[in-house]
């Protein structure tokens, strides 16, 4: 049988063609009374691949089938009559598949996906409390600048400035600093920023709340931090990082919202219509 296989493995890599046009019933692989046919297998492999890798696919693809038939016919032989009456099970499936790909349709052709933004600030007002931080957010400036670093009383200035020189800061950190994040206008985790410096040895949440600038130093940088803005871990979360995640909440209502309608129409067309009705 393993030699036979073999034969009919390298007669579909060499001659596929032949194969489709002239024998279609040449048996494969037989299990019990289920018989692999190579019409059934001629199409396996994707075209332009090697001779080894389309005798690999084609083994797989027996193997499988061979395993796949012997645990279908252990099924049938230990499982009980009411347990392999599937036909209702595959009937709800279908049934709920295809209701399910015509919603999807429907939503596809009728979902208005464009979400104003005061409906945003609506629903982030009205359900504030579902957003709440896990760690502490600042906005600010981060810098890590070697010790011997020149001019670092001018960097400690520009980066301490409350209207720094960004331009000129920048160029500082691109010559002589090691990593420079300028991030006031963004809101970013205060444990991104403590990964690249040393242990603060101190809470996070008194340096936010009672410090402007943090400096702090090891045995080959310095470590600066400013802190324009901060919200504590417990707090609200800023719009700005929750925008996305409660356009999709709406859109999910909006896509419930539809599929409802749809429901209703449909049930209300056929009441009109004469297409169902109740025995009582």
């Amino acid at each position: 049988m393993k030699a036979f296989s073999i034969i009919i493995l390298l007669f579909l890599i060499g001659c596929n063609k032949a194969v489709k046009d002239k024998d279609k019933s040449a048996p494969v692989a037989k299990v019990y009374n289920e018989v692999l046919y190579t019409s059934q297998i001629a199409d396996v492999t994707p075209s332009g691949i090697s001779a080894e890798d389309s005798t690999a696919i084609i083994k797989d693809y027996i193997d499988k089938w061979i395993r796949s038939k012997l645990l279908l016919y252990q099924a049938e032989q230990n499982l009980l009559p009411e347990d392999k009456n599937v036909e209702r099970q595959i009937e709800d499936y279908r049934n709920s598949l295809l209701i399910f790909k015509y919603e999807q349709k429907y939503i596809t052709e009728k979902l208005d996906t464009n979400i104003a933004e005061a409906a945003i600030s609506e629903y982030y007002n009205n359900y504030s409390s579902n957003f709440i931080l896990n760690n502490n957010l600042l906005k600010g400036i981060f810098i890590k600048v070697p010790r011997n670093a020149p001019q670092l009383w001018k960097l400690k200035s520009l980066y301490r400035s409350e209207n720094p020189d960004i331009r000129e800061l920048e160029h500082y950190c691109f010559n002589h600093a090691s990593q420079y994040l300028y991030f006031e206008e963004n809101w970013k985790y205060f444990n991104e920023i403590l990964k690249d410096m040393p242990p603060i040895g101190q809470r996070q949440d008194n340096i936010l709340k009672y410090r402007k600038y943090y400096e702090i130093k090891d045995s080959t940088y310095y470590y600066y931090v400013k802190i324009s803005d901060y919200r504590l871990e417990g707090s609200i979360t800023p719009l700005e990082l929750v925008r996305e995640d409660i356009k999709s909440i709406l859109l999910n209502k909006r896509k419930i919202q539809l599929i409802h309608e749809l429901e209703t129409r449909v049930y209300n067309d056929a009441i009109n219509r004469g297409n169902f009705e109740i025995y009582e």
